[in-house]
């Protein structure tokens, strides 16, 4: 059976990949296929299914800066887009109900705000998915749809404890103690090295430490794996620990989608709601456009933020379970909620992937505001005298800037996307700013580059240089363009894409190394 279903997963997954899909609409293929063939999911599916969901949320958490999550845009922009798209919802069905739609004929009002209110969630691991594949997760409007996903997990984790109807036991009051004992795990992280003991203390402390206790006291398990990614966001560690978990949590969620597509037997009566569903989604995302634009963010920001959240959410089918389980939803929903689920991740694949294509078109029509009102992360960029802009101030970002402002005095100015990054090099005496460089409003908001002669990539994602190389050349960049990459095929690529020159970060790390060694140590070597 296991080696059907892998098999199953890996075939599926390659089609949609070659195809331009997420690989994630290939293993929701292959789980509805197999369904059909009478494959049903089973309890090792189930448990993998939930340790990537768990482990996602921890990863979130290890990202999430506290402060983004408790600004007003995210909390009140999520909370009052939820109200809004479940109360739209709530009366689009009730419309549908007395215009003779037979399944959801019987439902009582209250039963059709809970579906309405299912439907509101978007999908946490779907926009993961896609900002990690354009290595948008650290973008302005990344973390806006991040933050506003992490507080509809939220909302989803609230209803789940209530559906239970009871408490969380009342010695979940202890909980409080884990911030205290933060310092333990920091010493913990600072002492377990680099290697399989970091992934095992991650796993430890998402199923343990975090699931694994919430769980003992009633509440919600996922919740207590997010929580304890936050409280880890700010050790110094939390970046590698996340790339390290990054695979194993990858290879799970294959078996979140395949469980989805297993547990659900399509039906014309199902299949026919769930196209009613996705007629739907254009009021989801013209909601979060008009939200998050009414807290003075950029087009571009609310609009990409919009279509990362287009599309409806594995949360919404979990509320809709627990709702069938109690009695108050039809079999025929859940089945239609898990097609228009698997629905939306088509359409919001390739909507996704040409988001800035959609975001340039519609700039056009689309009215700005004022560029003294925009929200202070949008201002106007001021490069000043600087000769070299980095790209990137990462370790090899910062690197290069140490090394050209020896050489050749103050000429450089650092671009990097992180607050904390950008704080940490100012008082440190960089001359670094805060930008998005795959951002083509970044570009337009640079009021002057005449000074500019070379630009460095050195973002860590492949993709986000070759945007940032994209938007160079549409604006005629007349200096001189030098990128890094990891890969050779990487490297072939941005020469074909035009840039100067390209550098393989681990043979030229190799160079440096045989450089300096040659420098700092006198070795008679004979010929």
């Amino acid at each position: 059976m296991e080696l059907i279903l892998i098999s199953s997963a890996f075939l599926a997954g390659f089609f949609a990949l070659k195809l331009g899909l997420p690989p994630l609409v290939g293993f929701l293929f292959a789980g509805f296929t197999l369904h059909a063939f009478g494959i049903e999911s089973n309890s090792t599916i189930i448990t993998l299914a939930d340790l990537g969901v768990t482990l996602m949320l921890f990863t979130i958490g290890l990202k999430l800066d506290l402060k983004t999550l408790l600004s007003k845009e995210i909390w009140a922009g999520a909370s009052i887009h939820n109200l809004l798209t479940t109360g739209t919802f709530t009366l689009v069905l009730l419309l549908l109900k007395y215009l003779g739609i037979s399944s959801l004929a019987a439902m009582p009002i209250e039963q059709i705000a809970l579906l309405g209110f299912a439907l509101s969630f978007s999908s946490t691991v779907f926009a993961v998915k896609a900002l990690q594949e354009k290595g948008e997760m650290n973008a302005t409007y990344g973390n806006i749809a991040i933050g506003i996903l992490v507080m509809q997990d939220i909302f989803a984790v609230i209803f789940l404890t209530a559906s239970t109807g009871k408490l969380p036991e009342w010695y979940a009051i202890f909980l409080f103690i884990l911030p205290l004992i933060r310092p333990l795990f920091y010493k913990l992280l600072d002492s377990v090295g680099h290697g399989e003991m970091l992934v095992l203390l991650g796993i430890f402390f998402a199923l343990v430490t975090g699931a694994g206790l919430f769980k003992i006291v009633g509440m919600k398990p996922d919740l207590g794996a997010l929580i304890l990614g936050i409280m880890l966001a700010n050790h110094p560690k939390s970046s590698e620990l996340s790339k390290s978990l990054f695979n194993l949590k990858e290879l799970f969620l294959v078996c979140f989608f395949l469980n989805i597509g297993l547990s659900a037997e399509p039906s014309l009566t199902g299949f026919a709601l769930a196209i009613l569903f996705i007629l739907m989604l254009p009021l989801k995302g013209i909601l979060y456009f008009g939200v998050l634009n009414k807290f003075k963010f950029r087009i571009r920001t609310s609009l990409l933020s919009s279509l990362s959240l287009l599309n409806y959410s594995e949360f919404g089918l979990i509320v809709a379970g627990i709702a069938f389980q109690l009695g108050w939803m039809s079999g025929d929903i859940l089945v239609a909620l898990a097609i228009a689920v698997s629905i939306s991740f088509v359409i919001a694949a390739p909507l996704n992937r040409h988001g800035h294509f959609l975001y340039q078109y519609s700039a056009k029509w689309l009215k700005e505001h004022a560029a003294e009102s925009l929200n202070p992360r949008d201002q106007l960029i001021n490069p000043g005298s600087a000769q070299i802009l980095i790209l990137g101030m990462g370790r090899i970002g910062s690197g290069a800037y140490e090394e050209l402002n020896n050489e050749h005095g103050d000429v450089c100015l650092g671009v990097e996307l992180r607050d904390e990054a950008v704080n940490e090099h100012i008082s440190e005496g960089r001359n670094v700013i805060r930008g998005d460089a795959t951002d083509p409003d970044f570009w337009e908001r640079i009021l002057d580059t005449e000074n500019v002669k070379l630009v460095l990539l050195a973002m860590p994602h492949h993709q986000a240089n070759q945007i940032a190389l994209e938007q160079l050349k549409s604006r005629s960049f007349n200096g001189q363009i030098a990128a890094i990459a990891e890969y050779p095929d990487q490297l072939s690529s941005l020469k074909e894409q035009g840039v100067d020159a390209a550098f393989n970060i681990y043979s030229e790390a190799g160079s440096g190394f045989a450089r300096s060694v040659c420098e700092q140590l006198d070795v008679p070597l004979s010929k």
